[in-house]
């Protein structure tokens, strides 16, 4: 009686801990979609929240029709969806011919395009600068899309080649007895089996590229192109800024990542874990 009452205590304090953790982590987005419904005049105050009165919902209005929101919403998807797509099919492959079709070099290879994780994005900016002027690709889609794929690429092979080492071999022996050769292993085997790692690729992708700044500074100037973070930029001046509307902005950007996660979360966690474990 002794042990369960212990037992159940230690749950309760489990999970009192788990709900302040959480409670930390929201908190950051309940203060920005607070601040958001402020006017200007009451975003200045020694008050950590303040309760809008009455709530400028025109602050929204004001981030989706001045702020150019939709334009740069619909680039950052489609930026970030090539990102992803191409990601997942390179590591697939990549992955699969470097862990399972053994060759000379193979592991040098792996090795060599594994240390791409510990490459600081700063010190691409201006060799790729210099290089996409050259070819032309300067204030261009594909300017942001390469540097993303390539950035992506590491961890992408990292977690769905750990994942392919995992997969029993005599799937695939059943498979090359059956007749199917290497694209057909990897379409009818490795691909439906790796879903939770390129699920969690994908999501990992998705949150390197969703928010990111210094390389579409860097290499795009054109409204048409660039992605959702310049939106907030848009009520940024020399002198003074529209801070409320800038919240208005970064809470909306925030909602896309939120829905993914809440989505994936379990898949993504799952693997991980299951990309970890190698037998």
């Amino acid at each position: 009686m002794i042990a369960e009452k212990k037992k159940k205590w230690k749950r309760a304090r489990l999970l009192i801990l788990l709900s302040v953790v959480a409670l930390l982590n929201l908190f950051p987005l309940v203060w920005l979609l607070d601040y958001s419904l402020l006017s200007n005049s009451d975003f200045y105050g020694d008050s950590i929240m303040k309760l809008p009165a009455p709530p400028l919902w025109s602050n929204y209005f004001s981030a989706i029709v001045d702020g150019k929101f939709f334009n740069y919403l619909l680039n950052s998807l489609f930026i970030t969806g090539i990102t992803i797509a191409v990601v997942i099919t390179l590591s697939i492959c990549l992955g699969y011919a470097l862990i399972r079709m053994k060759w000379k070099g193979s592991r040098f290879v792996y090795t060599l395009l594994i240390t791409g994780i510990m490459i600081p994005i700063h010190t691409t900016l201006l060799p790729n600068f210099f290089a996409f002027q050259v070819y032309g690709i300067l204030n261009t889609r594909i300017a942001l899309i390469l540097p993303y794929i390539a950035f992506s690429m590491s961890l992408g092979l990292f977690i769905m080649s750990g994942f392919i080492e995992g997969i029993p071999r005599s799937l695939e022996e059943a498979a090359v007895m059956d007749g199917c050769g290497v694209l057909r292993i990897i379409k009818n085997v490795v691909i439906p089996l790796s879903k939770p790692a390129a699920v969690t690729v994908a999501t990992m992708t998705f949150f390197n590229c969703w928010n990111e700044f210094i390389m579409a500074a860097t290499y795009t100037s054109s409204d048409t192109i660039r992605t959702l973070p310049f939106a907030v930029m848009n009520f940024s001046g020399k002198y003074t800024s529209n801070y409320t509307v800038q919240f208005a902005v970064m809470f909306l950007s925030t909602v896309p990542a939120i829905i993914i996660f809440i989505l994936f979360n379990k898949q993504m966690t799952k693997g991980i874990i299951a990309g970890a474990i190698k037998e």
